[in-house]
C-alpha cells in the first residue's frame, strides 16, 4: 500500500472512529495517546484496523506506542514494516 493511501486511510479511520466527525482533522505529528484523542482500548482497534488494511501481524517488540503515537509515526512505521515485507 503506497503511504499517501495509508495516510488517507488512517486519517480517515481516526476520524470516524475516535473524533466522530468528519469535519475535525488530526496533525501529522499531534500525539494521539497525549491529546487524548486515542485511549489504550484504542490504540488496540488502531493496530488491529492496520492488520487488517495491510496484511500485516506485528511481532510483540513492535507495539510500542513510539510506533502508534501520531499519524506520521505510524506511516513512517508502516512504511518500513512493509517494505521488509517486500524484502523477506
Amino acid at each position: 500500500m503506497i503511504s499517501d493511501d495509508l495516510r488517507s486511510e488512517v486519517h480517515s479511520f481516526i476520524q470516524k472512529n475516535y473524533l466522530f466527525d468528519e469535519t475535525k482533522t488530526v496533525g501529522e505529528e499531534q500525539s494521539l495517546l497525549g491529546s487524548g484523542i486515542v485511549d489504550s482500548t484504542g490504540i488496540l482497534e488502531l493496530i488491529s484496523f492496520l492488520e487488517e488494511t495491510c496484511h500485516v501481524k506485528f511481532q510483540d517488540n513492535e507495539l510500542v506506542s513510539d510506533n502508534f503515537d501520531s499519524v506520521g509515526r505510524i506511516i513512517s512505521f508502516m512504511s518500513q514494516k512493509l517494505s521488509q515485507g517486500r524484502s523477506e
